[in-house]
């Protein structure tokens, strides 16, 4: 019973998508109306800034581990607890709270991983971030990093969480068809590392820095127009006299 219940918390923890969530409250698009339509943090790169996908890849990563975290804590424990994160990968592929329209869940499963084994949470990261970095290819990182969870979690972990962990794999990979498509192709976006915008709450700073700089030096000439007004009177008084 306790399993049953984990497994639907789980689920509904992996349905917070981010990527949209964040859309309401902050300046840019909801993320399945542009770009790839996927929720998540590498759609949003391609329609805002860094730091707003770095805001969604933490918070899309965050709840993958919430979620195993919570099984962890009602006592889930071997391949129950990787279902529970097959479950939030899941519900973030199929968001019940989105008309079940999510992201790829890449993010997810690396935050699951971490929740399962935290070496391999780290490996994972280092993975995708090699392959990212060497490739520029955001999606080409994500596939080899989900077919290398199995072996990484049967290596430095636990046999039990094997399936599940095949199963997280295999949803990724079904999710990426169209990127694998385009990779043999030849035409997959690239990640743009040099790829500079400044952020609203930077720029808002700075034109206040502007218009605060505008204003202490317009006070600096009416002081100055000023003196020089009195110096110039104090001399007519002293010739007059």
């Amino acid at each position: 019973m306790m399993m049953i219940v984990c497994l639907i918390l789980a689920y509904l923890i992996g349905s917070l998508s981010m990527g949209i969530i964040l859309s309401k409250f902050m300046d840019f698009p909801d993320p399945r109306t542009q770009g790839s339509g996927s929720a998540g943090a590498t759609n949003v790169l391609r329609i805002s800034t860094k730091n707003q996908a770095l805001m969604v890849l933490v918070g899309d990563a965050a709840k993958g581990f919430v979620a195993v975290l919570v099984a962890r804590i009602l006592g889930v424990q071997g391949f129950a607890l990787g279902l529970a994160a097959l479950a939030a990968v899941i519900g973030h592929v199929f968001p019940i709270y989105f008309k079940f329209k999510g992201g790829k869940g890449v993010a997810t499963s690396l935050g699951t991983l971490f929740g399962l084994s935290i070496f391999v949470g780290l490996i994972a990261v280092i993975t995708w971030g090699a392959v990212a970095f060497i490739t520029r290819y955001s999606s080409l990182a994500s596939i080899v990093t989900s077919v290398l969870s199995p072996v990484y979690i049967v290596i430095f972990s636990s046999f039990t969480y094997l399936l599940p962990v095949v199963g997280i794999t295999l949803l990724i990979l079904w999710k990426h068809l169209e990127n694998i498509q385009r990779l043999k192709a030849g035409n997959e976006d690239k990640i743009n590392f040099d790829k500079v915008e400044v952020d609203k709450d930077l720029k808002n700073v700075v034109d206040n820095i502007q218009k605060k700089s505008s204003n202490i030096v317009q006070d600096l000439q009416k002081k100055g127009e000023d003196l020089a007004k009195k110096v110039k009177s104090s001399s007519d008084d002293e010739k007059k006299s």
